[in-house]
C-alpha cells in the first residue's frame, strides 16, 4: 500500500479520492470537493490518499489546528475506506500515518469526529486507542446541496 498526499488541483482529486470521499460525503460534487478543497487549502486542510497498486482504497482529510483546548492537534475531518478493502487494515494504516505527522508537528493530541449513527467505526477508533473525550453540538443553518440535484445537472454539463 502506498500513502500520498494530493494537492489542490491535482486531478487524482476528482478520479480517485471523490469516489472515495463520496462514500462518507455523498452530498460533495466535483465542483465543491474543488471548492472546498481550494478554500480549505490555506485554513491547513489536507488530503491524503492510501493506494493499492492504481486503486484508490482510502481518504483522509485533516488538518493542524492550534486552539485553547488542546493547544495543538491533528483534526481528522474525513476517514474512509472503501467498501471492499475494509477490514485490510488501510483505515489503520492511515491513522498510523495521521499519528506520525501529529507527533512531528508537536500536536498533542489526535482528534476526529464520528456521526452517532456509525456504530462499526466507533469500534473501530476505539480499537485503535482513540476514546470519546466530548460531546459535539451542532446547529443545521442551511441544507447541505445534494449530489445529482438539479443545479448539478447544469455544472456537469458545462
Amino acid at each position: 500500500m502506498d500513502v500520498v498526499d494530493v494537492e489542490p488541483g491535482d486531478p487524482r482529486l476528482e478520479t480517485d479520492l471523490l469516489p472515495v470521499l463520496r462514500q462518507l460525503r455523498p452530498h460533495l460534487t466535483a465542483s465543491s470537493f474543488d471548492q472546498v478543497y481550494r478554500q480549505g487549502h490555506s485554513q491547513g486542510l489536507r488530503f491524503t490518499a492510501a493506494y493499492q497498486g492504481h486503486e484508490c482504497v482510502g481518504v483522509a482529510g485533516w488538518r493542524i489546528v492550534d486552539s485553547t483546548a488542546t493547544l495543538r492537534k491533528l483534526y481528522v475531518d474525513d476517514l474512509v475506506t472503501t467498501g471492499q478493502a475494509r477490514r485490510q487494515g488501510i483505515g489503520k494504516a492511515l491513522l498510523s500515518q495521521l499519528a506520525e505527522r501529529a507527533r512531528a508537528a508537536g500536536c498533542h493530541v489526535l482528534e476526529l469526529d464520528s456521526g452517532v449513527q456509525r456504530p462499526g467505526a466507533h469500534r473501530f477508533y476505539m480499537r485503535e486507542g482513540l476514546t470519546i473525550t466530548a460531546f459535539h453540538f451542532a446547529r443545521s443553518l442551511e441544507p447541505l446541496p445534494v449530489a445529482g440535484g438539479a443545479g448539478d445537472a447544469e455544472e456537469e454539463g458545462s
